[in-house]
Formats: structure tokens, C-alpha cells, sequence
């Protein structure tokens, strides 16, 4: 799998043990850092983009976006034509995420979970596929049709 990664100041270091976590559990999955590259204060939107384009643009099946709370960089991520960004805080909310509503960016809260737990999210959401019930793919079909341009 190809992942991208990105975050802002406040997700900067969560974002590196995250990476230490991927690597190390899935050593040949493809890890793309988008930034930032220190603990300095940056622009959450700047980042989300990144993030948000190269999966809009197919670059990378998924992203991982982290931020204090996740909302920011959501809100960003979900302009993309094509990205279903979702703020996962527990486990359930990660493997609904993605079995409902394909999610194929999650939002972590580094100010706001823990390090083992927003693990244990990341590999819920990371496990669980897209289950492919009528009623589901309708209203992703929806999502896309009523998206405002």
C-alpha cells in the first residue's frame, strides 16, 4: 500500500511515531512524509492540501492527516473532488469510516488521543474494507452528485 502523510505543527510529533509504527508493522508499505519537517508553527490547510490533492489525484490510495483535533485538517481535506476525510477518536468510528463511507483520509487528534490509541485507530481504519451494501454505495454516489463546486 502507498500512504501519504502529513500534519501541522501540534500533530508533528505523533506524525513521527506514526511513521515508526507503519514502518516497522508493515515494512513494505510505501510512507510519503508531505511535512512538515519540524515542530515549527505552520498552517494546517497548507499540509491538508498536500495530503488531500495527491489522494484527489490518485497519487496514493489513502492519506493520514494530523492535527490537535483532526477538525482542521478535515475540513481542508474534504474540498477534494474524490476525498471522503474522516476524524476517527475511536477505534469504531475508524472501521465505520471506512466500511460505510469508504474514508480514504483519516484525521488524527494528536492534542486530544494518545499515542496507543490513535495506533490502534490508525490500524482499525487501515484493516477494515468498504462494505459493498446497496445503501452505502447510494449514498456515496449522493456525496459526489450534491457536492457544492
Amino acid at each position: 500500500m502507498n500512504i501519504c502523510i502529513a500534519s501541522d505543527h501540534a500533530g508533528f510529533g505523533l506524525k513521527q511515531k506514526i511513521i515508526n509504527f507503519l514502518q516497522n508493522r508493515h515494512g513494505t508499505w510505501q510512507i510519503t512524509d508531505m511535512g512538515p519537517e519540524d515542530n515549527t508553527p505552520v498552517d494546517y490547510p497548507v499540509y491538508a492540501h498536500k495530503v488531500a490533492g495527491a489522494v484527489s489525484r490518485r497519487e496514493f490510495r489513502r492519506g493520514i492527516l494530523i492535527c490537535g483535533t483532526g477538525l482542521g485538517m478535515s475540513m481542508m481535506a474534504n474540498r477534494f473532488s474524490g476525498v471522503r476525510a474522516a476524524v476517527c477518536t475511536t477505534e469504531k468510528m475508524a472501521e465505520l469510516s471506512r466500511q460505510h463511507n469508504r474514508a480514504n483520509v483519516i484525521c488524527l487528534a494528536a492534542r486530544q488521543v494518545k499515542f496507543e490509541v490513535n495506533a490502534a485507530i490508525l490500524d482499525k481504519w487501515l484493516e477494515t474494507g468498504f462494505e459493498e451494501k446497496e445503501r452505502h454505495q447510494r449514498r456515496l454516489a449522493l456525496l459526489d452528485l450534491l457536492m457544492t463546486r
